[in-house]
């Protein structure tokens, strides 16, 4: 099942169930609320799709989650997953535009299968990481990537507003083992991989992100990025290909401008 977050005509965001070309729409956010229907149905095209979750709480990224990605930047393979948060102000839906703030260097792209937490997790074994997904959804980790090796840390150079663009909805029923990911810049191929190449899998993650941060309703975890050419400038746009999800493509734009 999809179910998309969108507004018609400026109207306040409304929650809907993706129906061939049409969205089933809920009552209220189904996180919170189930799948109670209220009888209308809106045309796909006739819909302005948004940020499919807006976290109350975190976004939750891991670094280096692809081998042939750490070995780039010079990495060696950990033992543990890296984690590091992003602001909920840093989310943006499909089509918003990522701003690129007056800062040096290189901005960078990185497409990720992000994760939609549906209950509260704190100290979640493994073997029970499916109990509090509530879906899947395509995520860009932004970067201002030599901001990340000026400050020796990277909250600031991957949370700025606009950083962490998610859509176009999300995927309740999916088999997430052996993913393709695949992320261009203006039509140009620029990562490919696969989530089987992950170091660390998805229920090891939530096993070990549980345990130092409580898992709430509506936060998302980002799960790494393949390797590949990251960088883009204002005037591209950037599209992440999920198999099994779909596509989640935003325009690059001077913030200043």
């Amino acid at each position: 099942m999809r179910v998309a977050r969108f507004s018609v005509d400026g109207a306040d965001p409304r929650f809907g169930i993706v129906d061939d070309e049409d969205l089933v729409v809920l009552r209220a956010d189904p996180i919170f609320a189930g799948y109670d229907t209220t009888g209308e149905r809106v045309p796909l095209a006739e819909a302005r799709l948004l940020a499919p979750v807006i976290p109350r709480s975190k976004v939750v990224c891991v670094g280096m989650n692809y081998a042939a990605h750490a070995a780039t930047m010079g990495y060696d393979e950990r033992t543990d997953p890296l984690i590091f948060l992003k602001p909920n102000t840093a989310v943006v839906g499909p089509g918003d535009p990522i701003r690129i703030p007056p800062v040096e260097g290189r901005i960078t792209h990185e497409g990720e299968l992000a994760i939609v937490i549906g209950r509260v997790g704190k100290q979640v074994k493994a073997a029970d990481w499916r109990s509090i997904v509530f879906g899947y959804t395509i995520a860009n980790d932004v970067s201002a990537r030599d901001e990340m090796f000026k400050d020796g840390q990277w909250a600031r150079a991957k949370g700025f507003d606009s950083f962490c663009p998610l859509g176009p909805w999300i995927e309740t029923d999916l088999d997430v083992d052996a993913l393709e990911i695949r992320t261009y810049v203006s039509g140009e191929p620029r990562r490919e991989g696969n989530t089987r190449d992950m170091v660390h899998k998805l229920p090891e993650l939530i096993e070990y992100i549980s345990d130092v941060w409580t898992l709430l309703p509506g936060d998302v975890i980002i799960t790494g990025t393949p390797d590949g050419l990251g960088g883009f400038h204002a005037g591209d746009t950037v599209d992440i290909d999920i198999e099994g999800i779909g596509r989640l493509s935003n325009p690059a734009v001077d913030r200043d401008a």
